[in-house]
């Protein structure tokens, strides 16, 4: 899933709505993504030493690199 959804990944509100640089600073260095960019639902979230797993029910998982 891409970061460059309708909505932010991190925060979860609309990526027109306000300044989201410090959300993609966050999700760029440590933080997965907490909700889901093509639909703004809280995803479910694990984090491991090797990476982090972040799935949506409804558009599916994505993984940290």
């Amino acid at each position: 899933m891409s970061a460059g959804g309708v909505y932010c990944g991190y925060c979860g509100r609309a990526r027109d709505e306000g300044d989201h640089g410090a959300c993609a600073r966050r999700l760029g260095v440590v933080d997965p993504p907490r909700f889901c960019a093509a639909c703004a639902r809280r995803m479910v979230v694990q984090v491991t030493p090797g990476g982090w797993t972040a799935s949506c029910g409804r558009h599916g998982e994505s993984r940290s690199a």
